[in-house]
C-alpha cells in the first residue's frame, strides 16, 4: 500500500510505478519518438482492436470490458480519419499516446487493454502492418510505371537510335529494346517486394516484451483478424527484428538506383547535344534568368533522392549492427528512414510515370545518330565473318576502314565498293545493305536480342505479367479465424507428409 507521500512523488508516466521523479521536459523530449511513430496511429489501433477482441474471447478480460475497449478505439480511430486527434510528447509513443486518449474517452477499464502485450510486440506490429498496407502501393506504381513504358515500348518498337558502352557510340538498336531493357529491372523490383512483403506479413504480437506470456492469449485468432499470414514462432526473434525494414530499404534504394540510371540518360538526352526527347512542360522549369533554359529538373530530383534512399539504408544497417537481442531503444531509429522512403519511392515512381506519358521522341534524331557515326562497324566484322574471315582478321580490317573513314570524315555506309575491296576482297555490292542502321537492328534475332519481332514479342509477354499484376490484390483483407488455422493445418499436414517422405527414402 502507496502513502500518500510516496503517491506524490511517482512520476506521471503510464510505466512510472517505479520511479519517484519525472525527467526533466527536455530528456523527455529527447526520448520521445511520438513526433514521427504517430505516423502509424491507424495501425496502432488496429492492432489493439483485434488484441482487446482476442482478450475478450479468451476470457482473459471480460467481454463488456473488451466490448467498452474496442468501442473507445473505434471512436478514436473515427477521430483520427476526422483529423480530430492531438498527440502529446508527455506520451512519449504513439501506444501510450492512443492509451491516454483511450483512457481519457472511457476511463480506467482502458488499463486493461495492455494485458498480455507489451509495447515491444506492439511497435513490431504496428511496423509490420504499416510496411504491410503501403508495399503494395510501391507495387502498384511499379506496375503502373511498366504499363506506361510499355505503351511507348510498343508505338518505338522499330525507332533506331544507337545503343551504347561507355557512353560511346557502339550498336543500332530500337528505342523499344532499351525501353524494354528498364520494364526488366523494374520486373525485379516488384518481385523483391513481392517477397519483402512475405517477410512483413508476420504477426509479432503475442511475443510480449521478449518471452511470450503466461495469459491463455489466441495468437492464431489476432493473425487472422489482421490480415497476417503467419506467426512469429521465436518470441526474442518476433520483437528483435527488422529485417523486413532492412529489406525493404535495400528493395527501395535498388528501384530508386534505376529510377537515377534512367533519369540520366533523360538528363543527357533533353539536351541540345543529344536532343533525342523532350520532356513535357509539365515536367521541367525554367530558369529565373536564362529564359531560354527548360530544365529535367524532376528527373534531376529523383537522381538526387537516390542518396538519400542509400543513406536510409546505411542509417538503419548500422543501427542493427551490434544490437543484442533482445529489444533496445536504439530499434526506435528504424521507423524514421522507412516512411521517409516509403514515400520517397512511391512519388519517385509516379514521377517517372508521368514523365514518360507526356515525352516527346525525337525519331529522326535517333536514326540520323546511327548514320554518321562507325556503329555499324560490327556488321561488316560479322559480314566478313561469314565470308569465312576469322573474326580477328574481320576486326582489323574494319579498324582500318574506321580509321580511314575518321580521317575522311566518311561514314563506312557512303564509301565506295572500290575503297572497301581494296581492304577486303570478300567484300560485295550486298554490304550497302547490311551496313543499314534498319538492317543492323533487325539481323538480331537472337533471343532478347533487338530485332523489331523480338521487342514485339518481349512487349506482349511482360504485357501478360502486367495484368496479372494489376489481377492481385492491393491490400489484403483480414480471413476468417476458421480459414486461417485450416491454411496453417494444411501447411503442417504438408510438412510432416514431406517429412515422412525423407525418413521412407532414408
Amino acid at each position: 500500500m502507496f502513502t500518500t507521500h510516496q503517491q506524490s512523488h511517482m512520476t506521471t508516466k503510464l510505466w512510472g510505478g517505479r520511479f519517484t521523479e519525472n525527467a526533466a521536459a527536455w530528456v523527455d523530449a529527447f526520448g520521445a519518438s511520438i513526433t514521427f511513430d504517430q505516423e502509424m496511429a491507424a495501425e496502432d489501433i488496429e492492432g489493439s482492436i483485434a488484441h482487446a477482441t482476442m482478450l475478450g474471447r479468451q476470457g482473459i478480460i471480460s467481454e463488456t470490458d473488451a466490448a467498452q475497449i474496442v468501442a473507445g478505439l473505434k471512436a478514436l480511430q473515427q477521430e483520427l480519419a476526422a483529423g480530430e486527434l492531438g498527440f502529446d510528447v508527455q506520451h512519449e509513443d504513439i501506444h501510450m499516446n492512443i492509451e491516454a486518449l483511450l483512457t481519457a474517452k472511457i476511463g480506467p477499464v482502458a488499463g486493461k487493454l495492455h494485458t498480455a502485450r507489451s509495447r515491444n510486440d506492439q511497435v513490431a506490429t504496428d511496423f509490420h502492418l504499416w510496411v504491410k498496407h503501403r508495399l503494395p502501393q510501391v507495387m502498384a506504381a511499379i506496375t503502373e510505371l511498366q504499363q506506361t513504358l510499355l505503351t511507348l515500348a510498343s508505338t518505338h518498337a522499330g525507332t533506331i537510335m544507337s545503343g551504347y558502352t561507355h557512353l560511346q557510340h557502339a550498336q543500332p538498336i530500337t528505342y523499344g529494346h532499351y525501353l524494354l531493357a528498364y520494364v526488366e529491372m523494374f520486373q525485379r523490383d516488384y518481385e523483391r517486394f513481392e517477397f519483402n512483403q512475405k517477410h512483413t506479413d508476420i504477426l509479432p504480437l503475442g511475443a510480449a516484451a521478449l518471452a511470450g506470456t503466461t495469459f491463455p492469449i489466441d495468437r492464431e485468432f489476432v493473425a487472422a483478424e489482421l490480415g497476417f499470414a503467419d506467426i512469429y514462432h521465436n518470441s526474442l526473434d518476433a520483437v528483435s527484428d527488422r529485417d523486413f525494414a532492412v529489406e525493404f530499404l535495400a528493395n527501395a534504394s535498388l528501384l530508386m538506383m534505376h529510377l537515377s540510371r534512367m533519369a540520366e540518360e533523360l538528363i543527357l538526352w533533353s539536351t541540345y547535344e543529344f536532343n533525342y526527347i523532350e520532356l513535357s512542360d509539365d515536367f521541367s522549369t525554367g530558369s529565373s534568368i536564362m529564359p531560354q533554359k527548360k530544365n529535367a529538373d524532376f528527373a534531376e530530383l529523383v537522381r538526387g533522392k537516390t542518396g538519400r534512399t542509400y543513406g536510409a539504408l546505411m542509417s538503419l544497417l548500422t543501427t542493427m549492427k551490434a544490437l543484442p537481442l533482445a529489444y533496445n531503444k536504439d530499434m526506435q531509429e528504424d521507423k524514421a528512414q522507412v516512411f521517409d522512403v516509403m514515400d520517397t519511392v512511391i512519388a519517385a515512381t509516379k514521377i517517372f510515370t508521368g514523365m514518360l506519358s507526356g515525352l516527346t521522341v525525337h525519331e529522326e534524331r535517333m536514326l540520323a545518330s546511327t548514320q554518321d557515326d562507325f556503329s555499324n562497324a560490327t556488321e561488316l566484322a560479322d559480314y566478313l565473318a561469314t565470308k569465312g574471315v576469322p573474326f580477328r582478321e574481320a576486326h582489323a580490317i574494319v579498324g582500318q576502314l574506321v580509321l580511314l573513314g575518321i580521317q575522311t570524315a566518311t561514314p563506312l555506309q557512303a564509301m565506295p565498293l572500290v575503297t572497301l575491296q581494296a581492304a577486303a576482297p570478300e567484300i560485295e555490292d550486298d554490304i550497302y545493305q547490311v551496313l543499314q542502321s534498319e538492317t543492323a537492328v533487325n539481323r538480331r534475332t537472337s533471343l532478347g536480342g533487338t530485332a523489331v519481332a523480338n521487342v514485339k514479342k518481349e512487349i506482349a509477354r511482360h504485357q501478360k505479367l502486367s495484368l496479372i499484376h494489376i489481377s492481385e490484390p492491393t491490400r489484403r483483407t483480414p480471413i476468417s479465424y476458421a480459414v486461417f488455422c485450416l491454411k496453417k493445418k494444411k501447411k503442417y499436414e504438408k510438412t510432416e507428409i514431406s517429412q515422412l517422405k525423407d525418413t521412407t527414402q532414408e
